[in-house]
């Protein structure tokens, strides 16, 4: 396979093992990088700071670093970079690794390690598990590829290998440096450009697709994660005009194409809006194109999608009529259809857009706050002064979100882990340059909320709402009556002062109202609002979501 290497050859007799890294992932669409120094990590940190290649941000703990990379990655559409020590740093980092490899995020984890002359002396080294490989062995089940520096001749090319497996497979990749090699002499990583593309099998395909869709009654577009992931939005928006196909996204796909005429709402099953439902269910010939098929996805329907009648295109891969090809390239599966396919005749349909459920109406009074009332605040300042991106956490703050019009959302739909929110908020200001509205519980606040700390040092201003009602609200609602639901009261809205922000705490529409206008008029600094909840009020959506798995569950 051809490739070229970034830069010129007088440029690489200058580099270092770790320069070369940091050239490497920026050639690769890496934008900046997280982390949290260790010691056997300290020396690529050296070369992070010294370079000034990419610009690097801190934060407190290794979840958070994965999550707040992990959305950056997701937010610009290319490589997220994690970078920590050696056994309790890497280790630590494991649920967020694996949360980015289930939604499918090209995340970067690089590890620093012991140095090659500290491997032979017979001692357990300190961070060390089992054997020193170890942590290899662990990483593999949570990424696409891996990859111990050991020869620095080789270096270039396994470095190169590696960062195309995460741009070109959208997975978590694994990349250890033994510390006392990351200042030697390297030659840069080349440049190797994405797997060839079978012109045969994409066009034997296209045609199949084109001509189930063109003799199905009611075809419908079902869009999921990785058409965000692989950049393929402005393809599908345009493959659906030229067809008049009416457009639906999954709970995972929420916020893709919200500017296409053609969107008509999200799918959520029995948890859903009833006429999307519908028109899903019903298809007789229903394209699913990058859906991951979970059940967060489909999991909450009485009725199975018919895949005898679907079309998968997915993991590069598309199956139809019982035949599969594979691989696929789904831009150039989509450029060849669209190709092919004739504008569809007459005038194109007019499509309504329809909610995932009722929008609550705005009341601002001294009604207690809900849900409802919190997104209908929401939605008003977002009519008024235009979207925000949204980094949501698991629970009652995503399901309530389904009702926000579609927007950019980061959220951990379908791996569901909790802690998410705040970070992932904080990485994708980092990556957009652009002030983000955070949504998420008391309980995963209480995991990961501290690194609103951090906001001061690098400029951030985030918005952050807390779902507070004192309880693992999503989890009660599954199994009623338990104290071991039971949270205090944190008070978080008076922590904000101590870290450089500004707090207040809200029980009524009326003052949510107050303190989001406040928030909106000052950039200067993070707003961190309380919004307090009664125990067992939640939105319509998540109500709809746990009768729907209990009616399945029953059978």
């Amino acid at each position: 396979m051809e490739s070229s290497s970034l830069p010129s050859s007088s440029a690489q007799e200058a580099y270092t093992l770790g320069r070369a890294v940091l050239q490497g992932l920026k050639a690769y669409g890496a934008r900046e990088l997280f982390g949290i120094p260790g010691d056997f990590a300290l020396p690529f940190f050296a070369e992070i700071e010294s370079s000034g290649v990419l610009p690097w941000y801190t934060l407190s703990h290794e979840p958070s670093v994965g999550f707040a990379a992990d959305a950056a990655g997701r937010m610009h559409g290319s490589l997220g970079v994690a970078v920590v020590t050696y056994g309790a740093g890497a280790l630590n980092m494991v649920n967020a690794v694996a949360c980015a490899f289930a939604e499918k995020s090209p995340l970067v984890v690089i590890s620093g390690a012991p140095g090659m002359s500290e491997r032979g002396r017979g001692l357990l080294l300190h961070h060390q598990v089992k054997a020193i490989n170890s942590q290899q062995i662990i990483f593999e089940e949570l990424t696409c590829a891996q990859a111990i520096i050991s020869d620095l001749e080789q270096a270039p090319r396994q470095i190169a290998e590696l960062l195309a497996a995460c741009r070109d497979q959208s997975r978590p990749v694994y990349l250890e440096l033994p510390r006392d090699l990351v200042g030697k002499a390297c030659g840069a990583v080349p440049m190797l450009p994405p797997p060839p593309v079978d012109q045969e099998v994409v066009s034997a395909c296209a045609e199949e697709t084109l001509s189930e869709l063109k003799a199905a009654c009611n075809p419908v577009l079902l869009v999921g994660v990785e058409v965000r992931r692989f950049g393929l939005e402005d393809l599908v928006a345009s493959f659906a005009e030229r067809l008049d196909l009416p457009v639906v996204t999954t709970f995972m796909g929420r916020g893709l194409l919200a500017e296409s005429p053609n969107l008509i709402g999200t799918y959520l099953g029995m948890a859903g809006n009833s006429e999307i439902r519908e028109m899903v269910e019903t298809s007789d010939c229903l394209l699913m194109l990058g859906v991951l098929i979970a059940d967060t996805n489909f999991g909450v329907s009485e009725r199975a999608i018919d895949v005898r009648r679907a079309i998968l295109a997915c993991d590069q891969r598309v199956e139809l009529n019982f035949h599969r090809y594979d691989p696929v390239d789904m831009g150039a599966y989509l450029e060849n259809m669209l190709a092919l396919a004739p504008k569809a005749p007459g005038k194109p349909r007019c499509f309504t857009p329809i909610p995932v459920a009722e929008i609550p109406t705005l009341v601002a009074d001294d009604q207690p706050l809900d849900p409802g009332s919190i997104i209908a605040t929401l939605q008003k300042a977002f009519d008024e002064g235009g979207l925000m991106p949204i980094a949501s956490d698991m629970g009652d703050c995503l399901f309530s979100a389904m009702l926000l019009e579609h927007g950019p959302l980061v959220a951990p739909g379908y791996y569901a882990t909790m802690g998410f929110g705040v970070p992932a908020g904080l990485g994708v200001q980092a990556a957009v340059k652009q002030r983000p509205l955070i949504l998420v519980g008391d309980g995963a606040f209480q995991m990961t909320g501290w690194e609103l700390g951090h906001c001061r040092k690098y400029g951030w201003n985030p918005i952050v709402l807390v779902f507070d009602n004192h309880s693992w609200e999503m989890l009660r609602t599954f199994q009623p009556g338990k104290s071991y639901h039971d949270l205090d009261d944190w008070q978080f809205h008076r922590l904000a002062e101590l870290w450089g922000g500004r707090g207040a705490i809200c029980r009524t529409n009326a003052e949510l109202d107050d303190a989001l206008q406040s928030a909106l008029k000052d950039e200067e600094q993070f707003h961190l609002i309380t919004c307090r909840l009664e125990r067992g009020v939640i939105s319509p959506v998540l109500r709809n979501f746990v009768d729907s798995v209990r009616k399945l569950s029953r059978g």
